[in-house]
């Protein structure tokens, strides 16, 4: 089959023909419809040799949909062949506190036992074919398009886990402010107007974006500059935001959100970016809650899932084809990829 895999730490990913995977009997086969491609994917291509932990050469992505074509007989009956399904990308143990409360995304287990998610540690699914190892990662999606869908496996989802931590401070007089209209960003901005009565602004480097989160349902947007902190501060009577969230995380945003919060509010940095967050007694407001969020539950992708089907959440993608995958992430770590790109093997 044809996959995209990467072959050695901080190099280009390249176009492979390899093995199609054989299910073992506790596995189930998928074959790919769609596979989102990830900010992230280039954080793990980007390690250093010396702490490069994932076995290689490994397929890419880890926003993955497709239908079940093989179930190995050890392999609870959830599912039938032919089912669609969106693959939860966070595995854990199963057995640790975390995960025995649903909170496979923080599995205590997970580095000490060496488990790893699609495409970041194990072959994942840009690729025609690939493996899932438990049948409760593999959530159905009925009739919905697999390439709009593909994302809400980490970009909605990790969306969705970062604003239901804090929707509850979000009454009709409060602020949410989204740093960053990407792949996540853009979603954030739906999921805001959708689940809280709040005031959404969202802030971006790029006119182009901001034009994007207007039409996502953002009541204000601004370029990303100490302009906008006097923005925020004048829309809030002074007062800072209640939720501001991070979607990009370099120093330039975390410098600028810690500036937008107001006391007692949430600021979640999201984004995988490089920037250090300086907390300490009097450098935040009093009460300010500081958070990293991590992807979300596999609850939290349920119901993003039935936020799709209901049509309340639009996806802004870019679909190619699997042969043009390697372009897709030169174009990525360019900045040009605009929301999120979708592979169709």
């Amino acid at each position: 089959m044809r996959a995209i895999q990467l072959l050695e730490p901080q190099s280009q990913p390249v176009l492979r023909d390899i093995a199609e995977p054989v299910p073992r009997p506790d596995q189930l086969l998928v074959k790919v419809l769609a596979a989102g491609i990830c900010r992230d994917d280039i954080n793990a291509i980007d390690q250093y040799a010396d702490v490069f932990n994932y076995p290689l050469p490994m397929v890419l992505g880890h926003e993955c949909v497709g239908t079940i074509a093989a179930i190995g007989e050890a392999v609870e009956p959830l599912h039938r062949v032919g089912d669609a399904v969106i693959v939860y990308p966070s595995w854990g143990c199963g057995a640790c506190s975390m995960c025995a409360a649903g909170f496979d995304n923080y599995c205590q287990n997970a580095a000490t036992y060496g488990i790893t998610s699609p495409g970041l540690g194990r072959d994942g699914g840009c690729a025609q074919y690939m493996l899932v190892d438990r049948a409760r990662y593999c959530l159905p999606i009925g009739d919905l398009d697999p390439v709009q869908v593909a994302p809400l496996s980490d970009a909605g989802l990790s969306a969705y886990h970062a604003v239901t931590r804090s929707a509850h401070k979000l009454l009709p007089s409060g602020v949410a402010v989204v740093f960053g209209i990407g792949g996540l960003g853009h979603l954030a901005v739906q999921l805001l107007k959708h689940l809280t009565p709040a005031t959404v602004v969202a802030i971006d480097i790029s006119e182009e974006r901001l034009v994007l989160a207007a039409e996502m349902g953002a009541d204000h947007c601004y370029l990303s500059d100490v302009r906008a902190i006097r923005a925020v501060r004048e829309l809030t009577a002074g007062y800072g935001a209640e939720v501001v969230l991070d979607f990009v995380g370099t120093q330039d945003t975390i410098d600028l959100g810690a500036q937008m919060t107001r006391t007692c509010g949430d600021w979640s940095i999201v984004g995988a970016g490089p920037g250090v967050a300086s907390v300490a007694f009097g450098s935040l407001p009093f009460g300010c809650q500081v958070c990293s969020p991590y992807w979300g539950t596999r609850q939290d992708l349920l119901q993003v899932v039935e936020l799709a089907k209901k049509g309340l959440l639009k996806v802004q993608v870019e679909e190619h084809s699997l042969e043009e995958g390697v372009e897709v992430y030169r174009r990525l770590r360019a900045g040009e990829v605009f929301g999120r790109a979708v592979l169709v093997p």
